[in-house]
């Protein structure tokens, strides 16, 4: 290597740092959280709710696997009362996990909102004008009974919020059976 390529290598030493720094931060801004998961409980329940763990056979995994369109893992965390039961669920927006609090009762959906948002464009799925559209909505075999309006640009995030949404209901099914 001679000393003009040497001395090239190292102007563009500073550039590649910059980008780095720069790819790193805009990495971390992207997270904003909006409510946190006890808050959310608070938010839902009058007193302190129960934990509970629904823990998914294979057949269950499956199921829950067709219905939101990503593997759920061996267990599922909820909270209930009565005959009311929050899930905090993550789904993939586009490359990142959404983080959603869905509240199900017996007339279906009762309030979904999200938690934390992890990716650069579609959080406007955030806004109550975008999840108002899941109250009362239920499910007719693994699809939600009712459509549920895009939003331009945030198509992932629409997408991943229905899935979040037909995980809780599914959920509730099954926890209201044990």
């Amino acid at each position: 290597m001679n000393h003009a390529s040497t001395l090239k290598a190292w102007r563009a030493l500073p550039v590649m740092l910059l980008s780095f720094v720069a790819i790193t931060v805009s990495a971390a801004v992207t997270e904003d959280t909006y409510l946190s998961v006890p808050g959310f409980l608070d938010q839902s329940f009058s007193g302190e709710p129960e934990a509970g763990v629904l823990w998914l056979d294979e057949t269950q995994r499956s199921e829950a696997r067709e219905i939101s369109g990503e593997d759920p893992g061996f267990r599922k965390r909820y909270w209930h009362q009565g005959d009311t039961v929050a899930w905090v669920i993550d789904v993939i927006g586009r490359d990142h996990p959404i983080t959603v609090g869905v509240l199900v009762g017996p007339d279906g959906v009762s309030d979904m909102q999200v938690l934390v948002y992890r990716e650069s464009r579609g959080w406007e799925v955030k806004h109550d004008f975008f999840t108002r559209q899941f109250d009362g909505a239920m499910l007719e075999g693994d699809k939600l009974d009712r459509s549920i309006d895009n939003i331009t640009g945030a198509t992932l995030s629409v997408r991943a919020m229905k899935r979040a949404a037909r995980l809780a209901l599914w959920g509730y099914a099954q926890v209201m059976v044990q």
